[in-house]
């Protein structure tokens, strides 16, 4: 079992920033990959970001440039930066973690733009 637990969600204006942070039972050295996703009011969960036990990364078209995911050194954290965000950027975003073809969740974090 991995436990995840999300924080940094908030309340910011457009064109502000954030830092998601994801802190994980196990490193990610033990897993395949951690990623974040997001899901608006509405609409399908959808991936925004990911990043595989060797740092190779994936981004969403939409959050590409603005975006990025990185890891702590030893693993146990990811996080996502998000720069120059957007109205449409609004949603909970949820902490993702693949091992073996199981995919683990945390409880998401509210991120809401204001225009």
């Amino acid at each position: 079992q991995v436990q995840l637990v999300e924080s940094g969600g908030g309340l910011v204006q457009a064109g502000g920033s954030l830092r998601l942070s994801c802190a994980a039972s196990v490193s990610i050295f033990g897993l395949n990959a951690m990623g974040w996703y997001r899901q608006a009011l509405g609409s399908q969960r959808e991936l925004v970001a990911s990043i595989t036990n060797g740092d190779s990364t994936t981004y969403a078209d939409s959050v590409k440039g603005r975006f990025t995911i990185s890891r702590s050194s030893a693993g146990n954290t990811v996080y996502l930066l998000m720069n120059r965000l957007k109205p449409e950027d609004t949603a909970v975003y949820y902490c993702q973690a693949r091992r073996s073809y199981v995919d683990y969740w945390g409880k998401g974090t509210l991120v809401t733009v204001s225009s």
